[in-house]
């Protein structure tokens, strides 16, 4: 018999994007980002205007997380503490091996 491909046709609106194509297509987080200002400021706006101090205290608890986030990854993280101990027994076999003292 006539062997003949099969194809299948979805309408466009079935055919959902691919995580592959939304994470490359710059438009998807554009939509993202607006869809979030918007619903941040419209549960914002009547805290300010109301003299709340919510917004006060999420700014503090953002600040901070932000703020031990980047300390323990750029200054406390193992990978940091690694290299810091690296440097540490670099410098110790230096020293022994040329006589030197450290904290000369």
């Amino acid at each position: 018999g006539n062997l003949t491909p099969l194809h299948f046709s979805l309408p466009h609106n079935l055919v959902k994007m691919s995580f592959i194509e939304k994470a490359i297509n710059p438009a998807f987080y554009k939509q993202k980002i607006s869809t979030w200002s918007h619903a941040t400021a419209e549960y914002y706006k009547p805290l300010f205007r109301s003299g709340s101090v919510k917004p006060l205290w999420h700014i503090m608890i953002a600040t901070s997380v932000l703020m031990y986030t980047q300390n323990y990854l750029f200054n406390k993280g193992t990978h940091i503490q690694h290299a810091r101990q690296e440097k540490k027994v670099a410098l110790e076999e230096y020293y022994k091996n040329h006589n030197i003292t450290p904290h000369h």
